[in-house]
């Protein structure tokens, strides 16, 4: 109540200090009309219309409020008491405006005595916890003030303003400085609107003259500008964190994103939900979060390898801060290689993918980290039953320099005792480190540094020891030239590799090695043309250094023989433009082209084989080697994008999408989920790229002032060139690698439903997928034809998914969380019967993946408890208490079978057959 009524006596005092002050109109405007049962938002619509005047207010609670009335010769007040009659609504008319507000109503003139009033005096010096107390208290009247003052923005001129003008700058967190991305900034009268970038950059065009701009972001407290527009102009703007009521709460239809952008297929998360949903050992995982999305499947448990809409796991970009992560698993795929205390922002684009993403057929899923905090130190910290980790940030120069490191570790040896003899001296480790600097050089010019590293080391009740690790670096440089036009230039380094060896007999002892290494540049341009058009276009280039393998020796007392794949080198680069076209407030267009170019490169040597025959060693007709630098051959072709969107209602649009893509590296794997021992080949001239193309429409709709939001997508892909394996194919070491696989094409098609509630004590969403992901191999001549040439199930093709997530806050500190997921069982190819040859019993298979394995049903739930919300106390903490897998279901990971004593024995492996309960505590400082 205290801020409440600094609030209104700041306003008050405000508008006594205007430079001009107009006298109260003697004459009130005069309404007439019926209105019959209108909501109050109509109601008031239809009296701006007559009267000329502008109404303030929230729109809370607003759905649920009606007006009915007839009116005829009424004067404004007068209409507006009869309209809240019995309603806590007040209003306040000042100056041809109309405030109205809940409970407490605006004074316009200053108490008779407050000018007689003594300011407060401290009788000793403030101390800093002090004044940082004080700042905090005249928080709300500080953004009160920034509200209502108006800001001119160019030259003032005198006369008719006529023509547009652009307004720009960032959208930043008042109390760290951080950039808020995807805020919504719009002035609502004229249904003109955009959104801000990763960084928080926004530009709109306008109307020269006066605008109420609002600015809105989930999470945050909405805001406005008022502005009188001259000529183009900057104007940065302060957003805070908002806590929600626990009881409904309605949003406004600017935060109704999934209505009014263009984009299809795009799931964006919110760092918040992923660390309420329950996961295994507690510990939050953004790609399990993401697998529980409409329209993405993981083929068992313990995988953070994905499909989406019928794609492979390779065929899916995975970018950190723009870094291609070619592992993004932990501990035999049980946590994510992504740390959630750095995150900001997880997008996954599933269709119409923007032009300036290239290079995999399936989907991108783009996580970027926070830049830190810009205003003081602060930090976080969590330890769990197998984790801990830590993350410190803060200003090395205040609001201009700020860093962010963060880093994980585990200790989950203990674990392993626990599990069945064949594994109790087993071990395994994991870490990794995150580093962004942020730097602000001037008003144009911004740097940012990102670096990630992680290590994976284990064994398995041998003295094999497998090591993999992920090794990023780039190097951003945004440049903003005008309001106009902005840059981005981005440079940078990956590196995927693993190693095996093996020491305890001095023999036998090896090492066997496989890396990828990638340098990549990156030039994007944003060109902000009218409030109609805009422009994104770029060039990006990869250069590719692939170590396919190599064994030899460990030590000098090995006899072992070295063994090494020749290197591949390869040059992908592409150029593309993107136009967003708004035609109508309610129809708009997206058209882009990418057209991209490889080139397989030298040195390397190329087996030539005889056409229209199998790819077989005995088919080898030529073989030529190609020096240093030399292009070997060359694939390349135009990719098209394109999107649109009808809104028929502020709530309810149709949308529709098509997109091409190419993809020129491929990942070679003989398990279905991805795994540390999986290889990357590039395409050369004996194996072609993959090609895709998908068409989608979608339907969506808002319910309750859009705090549910529905959507349902129906797509078809069609896919050419994917690589699959020849039975009893060698992917490791082997230098022919084309005689043991094979080009297919395929089709993938289905339907994405979901229900998502935003807001409120209960929220979460329900997600349903149908869907088919079926491959065919019919050409002889390439090799041999599975199935007989009929189209059969992919590995991953699970045609029902199911999931449900849910979270409930009983309170500000304790919530709980519930996530139920299921799907049908992956296919598989099983022995069907036995027959005899050259005297020995031999298995019969079935076709490829004609059976499945048992269904998979999951539920996990967790308690969250939060510390107290005392804003002077240094360190805050919080628990976590869940239990994973609560029924202990025994679900299937794979299905296999072994002969025994002439005898055909299947088995059912499962990753966790036991309910699993775990703890974690988390501090912030």
């Amino acid at each position: 109540m205290k801020h409440i009524s600094l609030l209104i006596l700041l306003f008050s005092f405000f508008i006594l200090l205007c430079p001009v002050v107009h006298a109260q109109q003697s004459q009130w405007p005069v309404i007439n009309g019926e209105f019959k049962n209108l909501a109050a938002s109509r109601f008031i619509n239809e009296l701006e219309i007559q009267t000329g005047y502008h109404f303030y207010y929230d729109t809370t609670g607003f759905d649920s409020l009606t007006v009915d009335l007839i009116i005829k010769d009424q004067p404004l007040p007068e209409v507006l008491n009869l309209a809240f009659a019995h309603t806590e609504y007040k209003h306040t008319l000042y100056n041809k405006a109309v405030f109205i507000t809940k409970g407490t109503t605006i004074a316009t003139t200053l108490p008779d005595d407050f000018f007689a009033r003594k300011s407060k005096t401290p009788d000793t010096a403030a101390t800093p916890g002090d004044l940082l107390t004080d700042f905090e208290e005249d928080t709300k009247p500080q953004i009160a003030a920034l509200e209502n003052k108006l800001y001119e923005i160019g030259i003032k001129t005198q006369g008719t303003l006529q023509g547009t003008a652009k307004l720009a700058g960032y959208v930043r967190d008042i109390t760290t400085g951080e950039p808020v991305p995807g805020a919504a900034v719009f002035s609502d009268k004229l249904k003109i609107s955009v959104t801000s970038d990763q960084f928080g950059y926004y530009s709109i065009t306008l109307p020269k003259g006066r605008h109420m701009i609002n600015i809105q972001s989930l999470g945050k407290k909405d805001t406005w500008r008022q502005v009188m527009l001259y000529a183009d102009g900057n104007l940065n703007i302060d957003m805070r964190d908002h806590i929600l009521s626990l009881k409904a709460v309605v949003i406004s239809a600017k935060k109704a994103a999934n209505i009014n952008s263009l984009q299809m297929g795009l799931e964006k998360v919110d760092i918040r939900t992923i660390k309420q949903i329950p996961v295994a050992f507690g510990e939050a995982d953004i790609l399990k979060v993401v697998q529980t999305l409409p329209g993405v499947k993981t083929v068992g448990e313990a995988s953070t390898g994905f499909n989406v809409r019928g794609g492979s796991a390779d065929q899916n970009l995975i970018l950190f801060n723009d870094a291609t992560i070619y592992n993004p698993s932990h501990f035999f795929g049980f946590f994510s290689a992504f740390n959630p205390d750095v995150v900001s922002s997880v997008e996954l684009y599933k269709s119409s993918i923007p032009a300036k993403y290239g290079g995999r057929l399936s989907s991108v899923l783009d996580v970027v980290s926070r830049e830190g905090n810009k205003k003081k130190i602060t930090g976080s910290a969590g330890i769990g039953l197998l984790t801990s980790r830590i993350n410190v940030e803060g200003p090395l120069q205040k609001d201009r320099t700020s860093f962010i490191i963060g880093g994980r570790t585990t200790y989950a040896n203990w674990l392993l005792q626990y599990l069945p003899n064949e594994y109790k001296h087993s071990k395994a480790s994991f870490n990794d480190v995150n580093l962004l600097i942020s730097h602000k050089i001037n008003d144009k010019n911004d740097l940012y540094l990102t670096g990630y590293l992680s290590n994976d080391r284990f064994n398995l009740n041998s003295d094999t020891v497998y090591g993999y690790g992920n090794k990023n670096i780039s190097l951003k440089w945004k440049h903003v030239y005008n309001n106009k036009l902005q840059s981005l230039v981005t440079a940078g380094y990956d590196a995927y590799g693993y190693k095996i060896y093996s020491e305890e007999n001095p023999v036998n002892a090896y090492t066997m090695k496989f890396d990828i290494n990638q340098t990549n540049f990156k030039l994007h341009f944003n060109y902000f043309v009218n409030s109609k058009h805009t422009l994104d276009f770029g060039l990006n280039s990869i250069y590719y250094t692939l170590h396919p393998g190599s064994f030899g020796p460990r030590n000098e007392k090995s006899l072992v023989a070295p063994e090494k794949v020749n290197a591949e080198h390869a040059l992908e680069s592409a150029v593309y433009v993107t136009e967003k076209y708004n035609i109508t407030s309610a129809l708009s267009l997206q058209a882009g082209l990418r057209f991209s170019l490889y080139n397989y490169v030298g040195p390397n040597t190329v087996y030539h084989y005889a056409p229209g025959l199998p790819k077989e060693l005995s088919n080898i007709t030529d073989t030529l080697s190609y020096a240093k630098g030399k292009f070997i051959n060359n694939y390349k072709g135009p990719e098209y994008r394109l999107s649109l969107r009808y809104a028929f209602t502020d709530n309810f649009s149709v949308k529709a999408g098509y997109n091409s893509l190419r993809q020129y590296i491929h990942m070679l794997s003989n398990t279905t989920a991805m795994a540390p021992t999986d290889i990357w080949k590039l395409s050369d001239p004996n194996i072609k790229p993959q090609y895709g193309e998908q068409v989608s429409v979608g339907l969506y709709k808002n319910f309750k002032s859009n705090t549910i939001e529905t959507s349902a997508e129906v797509y078809y892909k069609s896919i050419k060139d994917y690589l699959d394996y020849k039975s009893g194919a060698v992917l490791v070491l082997n230098e022919h690698i084309e005689t043991d696989v094979f080009n297919t094409s395929g089709k993938a098609y289905g339907v994405e439903l979901m229900v998502k509630k935003l807001t409120g004590k209960l929220n979460g969403w329900i997600s349903y997928t149908w869907s088919r992901t079926l491959l065919k191999m019919n050409d002889p001549s390439i090799g041999e034809v599975i199935n007989d040439g009929a189209f059969y199930p992919a590995n991953y093709d699970k045609p029902h998914e199911l999931t449900f997530i849910g979270n409930y806050r009983f309170s500000h500190r304790y919530s709980f969380s519930l996530n139920t997921t299921y799907s049908t069982g992956r296919p598989i190819t099983i022995p069907i019967g036995r027959y005899y040859y050259e005297g020995s019993m031999r298995a019969l298979y079935s076709d490829r993946n004609a059976y499945r394995i048992p269904d998979y049903f999951r539920t996990d739930i967790s308690l969250n408890i939060e510390g107290n919300h005392k804003v002077k106390q240094k360190i805050h903490n919080s628990w976590t208490f869940g239990v994973y897998n609560l029924l202990g279901r025994k679900n299937p990971y794979s299905v296999y079978f072994v002969s025994e004593n002439g005898v055909i024995n299947g088995y059912k492996l499962s990753i966790f057959g036991a309910a699993i309960i775990y703890a974690n505590f988390n501090i912030r400082f």
